[in-house]
Formats: C-alpha cells, structure tokens, sequence
C-alpha cells in the first residue's frame, strides 16, 4: 500500500483498523453467502446481519482469546481496538459487546492491511464457523 508502511500500520488507531476490518469483513461474509447459494436479495441482507452484528462479532473475538486461537501481537490489536473510544454511544447494543465488536473488525482490518491473506481467511474461516455453530446458520 502506498504511503503507510507496514509499521505504521502496525501503529494505527484501533478504530482506523476496525474502520477496514468492518468492510473487509462484510465482504467476506456476503461472498459466502452466494457461494453457499443463496440469491435472495432479503434472504442475503437477514442472514448477513447475524454474521456482521455486534453481538456476533463480539462472541466470536471473545471465543478466539478464550481459546488461545490469537498470536501475541493479534490479541495486542485486539486490545487496541477494545480500547478505542469512538465518542459516541452505540445504538443498538451495550458498550461492552460494541467495544469487543469493534476489537473483531479491528483485528480483521489489521491482518487485510499487513497484507496477511492466508491469516485473514483462517480468522475469517473461524468467524464464519462460529457464527454457523451457535445454534446453526445465522438468522
């Protein structure tokens, strides 16, 4: 990437990350979906929100450092972006799944940015088999 170096990246504000990781991941996930063969337009939007909500995002980060599935620096970007103070309230969720939601995208954000595809898709692989393991597929 032009103009930002792997190091500086490395110093990004967890909400720079999690800025990435939220659209990498989105991405990722309605891809899924279509391959999985779906087509639906309302089908695609409603199963999409239980893999990318807040409450998702959050019990899977926390699955992740619960079983030693992050590397030292990654469970340091998870607190980087777990820490990161937006100065404004979440809508639609408690602060706590909000700043752990924001830890998953940070870190998803991270690895797409150092350029870590082969990492990125094992996150992502884990992400979307816990979203489908916690009482099945997603609704």
């Amino acid at each position: 990437m032009a103009g930002i170096s792997d190091g500086d990246i490395r110093q990004l504000n967890g909400l720079a990350l999690a800025y990435m990781g939220d659209a990498v991941y989105e991405v990722a996930i309605r891809e899924h979906l279509i391959r999985s063969g779906r087509a639906k337009p309302n089908t695609l939007h409603r199963l999409a929100t239980g893999y990318v909500s807040a409450k998702s995002q959050a019990a899977i980060v926390l699955s992740m450092e619960e079983g030693g599935f992050l590397d030292e620096s990654e469970s340091a970007v998870v607190r980087r972006g777990r820490n990161a103070k937006s100065g404004h309230a979440p809508k639609n969720t408690d602060v706590q799944t909000y700043n752990y939601s924001t830890a998953f995208e940070a870190l998803v954000g991270y690895l797409h940015l150092l350029g870590k595809k082969e990492r990125l898709d094992e996150v992502i692989r884990y992400a979307i088999g816990f979203a489908e393991s916690e009482g099945g597929e997603p609704r």
